[in-house]
């Protein structure tokens, strides 16, 4: 046999928390499209009403929000019609609790496949990422029509410039929920309770970030903390943009960017670390 054989790719074992490879992502990324195609078509795939499933929760939602929080509860909206406010946050935090759900199972779901064939174990996570976020632009395409309904039916609500920076809104989004569930996903290999607590966990997160109230219904004694919520700026930056209403401040859009990037460098680094002797724990 040739002593001068050249490989395309050669696998060694990695033992550093920060030996990570990013440039493997993308020459596995016709992986991480069959990923999506996979989880995309297959999710409702033998469902009745299918996709409308994607238009059906965030309206039906929205309706019971509105009975309770808005007829019932009657709690401020900043003068905006109570319809189009909870809409605008179930819509942002749908696709933050959708994906962090998601990714938070990476290793416990894919246990099989990932002791059987190697690839990139962020590829999982990353794919998963992408479907919610299509399913993201599904359910703002239906916020869109409700919004320019009200609109012209003289609802108090004026889009502002700050609109042209949602593309950077939805990266923060995405980034946050991608790097705070392989946070958890790398910890409930070990940790099997925080599978059972991530959905009371999420049920409470909803309710300290401003979706069924606005942000200046928080007292100034608790908003230094409360702040700390990346997902607090994000809502309130997204109602901003389309309604010209919020009481967001640039500096707490800092510090969200901020806990959302410490997320992800987080993540990534015990993601990467813990794949190599999950098979071990999960």
């Amino acid at each position: 046999m040739s002593n001068n054989q050249q490989w395309d790719m050669v696998i060694r074992p990695k033992t550093g928390w920060f030996d990570i490879d990013l440039k493997e992502l993308w020459r596995y990324r016709d992986l991480i499209t069959m990923f999506v195609k996979r989880d995309f078509v297959t999710l409702y795939k033998q469902t009745i009403l299918g996709p409308l499933w994607y238009v059906i929760q965030p309206l039906f939602t929205t309706l019971v929000f509105t009975i309770i929080f808005g007829r019932v509860a009657k709690i401020p909206t900043d003068s905006l019609p109570p319809f189009l406010f909870y809409m605008a946050g179930n819509v942002m935090w749908g696709y933050f609790a959708g994906s962090l759900t998601a990714t938070s199972n990476t290793f416990n779901t894919n246990a099989a496949i990932f002791g059987k064939v190697y690839f990139p174990r962020l590829t999982v996570p990353l794919a998963t990422v992408i479907v919610n976020f299509l399913q993201f632009l599904i359910q703002l395409v239906l916020f869109l029509g409700f919004y320019f309904y009200f609109m012209l039916n003289g609802a108090p609500v004026q889009p502002t410039w700050w609109i042209l920076a949602l593309p950077i809104l939805l990266i923060q989004m995405a980034l946050l929920s991608f790097g705070l569930g392989i946070l958890l996903s790398s910890m409930t290999t070990k940790y099997k309770d925080l599978r059972f607590a991530m959905a009371f966990v999420v049920q409470l997160w909803m309710y300290a970030t401003p979706i069924v109230y606005p942000l200046s219904q928080i007292p100034e004694w608790l908003l230094p903390y409360y702040i700390l919520n990346p997902m607090v700026a994000l809502v309130e930056s997204f109602r901003f943009m389309f309604f010209g209403t919020s009481a967001i401040q640039l500096s707490q859009i800092l510090i969200s960017w901020g806990v959302t990037l410490f997320l992800v460098f987080a993540g990534v680094v015990l993601f990467s670390r813990i794949e190599k002797t999950f098979m071990d724990t999960v």
